[in-house]
């Protein structure tokens, strides 16, 4: 029998946090291995672990896999989330690209100064709001469906629902005018294997602060 996959990130969301997400909604219990030194990286760098001299990594099925969108890949293709042809591939992969986008952009902010931060804020909620939720909107309307692709749980859900709570962070009140997304976010919320991750408790990481970013640019220098 195959062990748990084990992953090996910063204790902190980054581009990771997805990945937990997936293997948490596929109910596939996972164990981390943090990264918490420059030291410790080198280590993994110097042990020839890392393709490319970056995280994430995710031991599993026998592999050491970097790149995060290879590693999301495999995952979904693995447990049966990445639809059933290569048309629900491609629709599963622009809606996850979107989600991508636009969390790439709140993953910066802590990074950011004050200005830049505050300028940047209202840029992503304005995106937000007018580029991508009316899109995740209209394609439940259109459809009619509980989910975004096939009338099947998929990664795409997943990583809408991830994004959903990371922009409500930066603005509680987003959803307000997306009705079709906020019944997708109660039906999503309460699929087992996701209530148990979002629990207190589990394996999900909070929004970075200031102490962490601190530990993230001496562990990478930055």
């Amino acid at each position: 029998m195959a062990g748990k996959p084990k992953l090996h990130y910063t204790c902190g969301r980054g581009k990771m946090e997805s990945i937990r997400w997936l293997l948490a909604a596929a109910g596939v219990e996972f164990e981390e291995q943090f990264i918490e030194t420059n030291e410790h990286l080198e280590k993994l760098r110097n042990g020839g672990s890392l393709l490319f001299q970056q995280v994430p990594l995710v031991e599993i099925d026998g592999m050491k896999m970097v790149q995060t969108r290879a590693i999301l890949n495999y995952i979904a293709g693995k447990y049966n989330l990445y639809g059933k042809d290569l048309k629900e591939r491609a629709w599963i992969d622009m809606y996850v690209e979107g989600t991508t986008d636009l969390m790439g952009m709140i993953m910066q902010l802590p990074l950011q100064s004050a200005e830049m931060r505050e300028k940047n804020l209202a840029l992503i909620i304005e995106r937000a709001k007018t580029r991508y939720f009316p899109v995740y909107e209209k394609a439940l309307k259109d459809h009619g469906h509980d989910y975004l692709v096939g009338n099947k749980f998929s990664w795409a859900d997943i990583q809408l629902l991830e994004a959903i709570l990371m922009v409500e962070e930066c603005k509680p009140d987003i959803l307000s005018a997306f009705p079709q997304l906020q019944a997708f976010k109660g039906r999503i919320s309460n699929i087992p294997t996701i209530k148990k991750f979002l629990q207190p408790g589990s394996q999900r990481k909070p929004p970075a602060d200031d102490k962490y970013i601190a530990n993230v640019r001496k562990i990478f220098n930055i």
